[in-house]
């Protein structure tokens, strides 16, 4: 998994380091030393060395010579998240969506060829598919993604588009490369795209863009049902209009908070002064 870097500047045990906590999820809480190299490909001495010192950092702890993760790792992504302001901005009108359609919301960017959620509020609803804060989906089989692909210009798309999926889930084979292409055409003119158990079976959504200050797509925001319980044209119909109003109005509020004032003051040094 490490060594993946060509440049100059490529640090390789950082990148070893960070392959060593990507091991850990749902399904791998608590590791041993021997699992986590083998998942890292790396060499126990080196595993060890990475995991201990992350330890010593906070991220990892250990309990009768195994591994598992800390709290103390949410900071990584949340770091992220709460640069963008996007989060703060984002919850009320979540609440608020989420309230309404009695369906659970989320929202998601695109990194390389899959989704990675940044922001969700949920209903108690028994869907096929566990979704937190930081989860991983292919782009292209989820409706958000879809969104967000149908924002790219062809170039960026044909590259986005070759990039392997880091979800670890099956491919979606009922779709050709071609039907994709036209359906991203068709949600870039309508300004929405709906997926119907694309993802996995029962877990149908629909999503709207979410756009910053520049009208560029950032985002994408959703309304996930099961397929079950509620149709396509209830979905459509009923909770699309609320959905594409909850977006705009998070757009809005993006596109203030990005023109702020704001002005860096620097420090009097007073040893000087």
């Amino acid at each position: 998994m490490a060594g993946r870097g060509a440049g100059p500047d490529f640090v390789e045990s950082l990148a070893r380091g960070l392959d060593v906590l990507a091991c850990f999820d749902v399904d791998h809480r608590t590791m041993s030393l021997t699992e986590v190299a083998a998942a890292a490909g790396l060499a126990r001495p080196t595993a060890r060395r990475l995991l201990l010192t992350l330890e010593e950092l906070g991220f990892v702890r250990t309990t009768d010579g195994s591994f598992q993760l800390t709290p103390k790792v949410l900071t990584l992504g949340m770091a992220y998240v709460g640069s963008l302001g996007l989060w703060d901005i984002a919850r009320p009108h979540l609440e608020t969506l989420v309230a309404r359609t009695g369906e659970s919301s989320s929202m998601a960017q695109l990194d390389g060829s899959d989704i990675v959620y940044v922001a969700r509020v949920s209903v108690p609803k028994l869907i096929a598919l566990r979704v937190d804060i930081g989860t991983r989906f292919p782009a292209a089989q989820t409706s958000q993604g879809k969104v967000l692909l149908a924002a790219l210009s062809p170039d960026a798309l044909a590259d986005v588009l070759a990039q392997p999926s880091r979800a670890g889930l099956p491919p979606y084979i009922g779709r050709t490369a071609e039907q994709l292409r036209d359906e991203l055409t068709e949600i870039r003119a309508r300004g929405w795209a709906l997926a119907d158990e694309e993802l996995a079976p029962g877990v149908r959504s629909v999503a709207a863009p979410v756009r910053d200050g520049t009208g560029t797509v950032r985002a994408a925001m959703n309304v996930t049902v099961h397929a079950a319980e509620t149709s396509v044209d209830t979905l459509l119909h009923d909770h699309l209009p609320l959905l594409l109003r909850t977006a705009g109005d998070v757009s809005a509020e993006w596109a203030l908070w990005q023109s702020r004032p704001h002005v860096e003051v620097e420090q009097r040094d007073e040893t000087t002064a």
